[in-house]
């Protein structure tokens, strides 16, 4: 019998379900958030942490420029780090790093610190959706 592979949505509950309770919380409040932002915002499992990534019709383009992935989770060595692989298109404090590829990054340091930014999160998701052709 074939094995089912489960749904990129049953893929990311398993792995938030696998972090510790503290970090799982951390990483569930900004998963709803960016997943409340749009209808057009798929997640999944990708570079072996949650990503978000824009599901909606696009033009064409090479994977390799990463057109479509609008934020993953870095969660190594216990830091809570939210990599945008364009992020350079968007303008806000709190996106730091000023890499060549374009990518920015929001470290959040705990869950406190994480509900003080979710408003902005939200907003630097917008801004990206409406950016995502430009």
């Amino acid at each position: 019998m074939a094995k089912i592979k489960p749904s990129d949505q049953a893929q990311v509950d398993a792995f938030i379900a696998n972090l510790a309770p503290e970090l799982g919380i951390c990483i569930s409040t900004i998963r709803t958030a960016i997943l409340a932002v749009s209808p057009d915002i798929g997640e999944r499992i990708k570079w072996n942490h949650p990503n978000f990534y824009y599901k909606g019709a696009m033009k064409d383009s090479d994977p390799k420029e990463y057109k479509r992935e609008i934020a993953v989770f870095n969660l190594h060595k216990g830091r809570i780090m939210l990599v945008f692989p364009s992020g350079a298109k968007v303008s806000s404090p709190l996106l730091t790093g000023d890499y060549q590829d374009g990518r920015r990054l929001i470290i959040f340091e705990n869950l406190v610190a994480i509900e003080a930014s979710l408003d902005e999160l939200k907003s630097i998701v917008k801004t990206w959706l409406s950016l995502v052709e430009q």
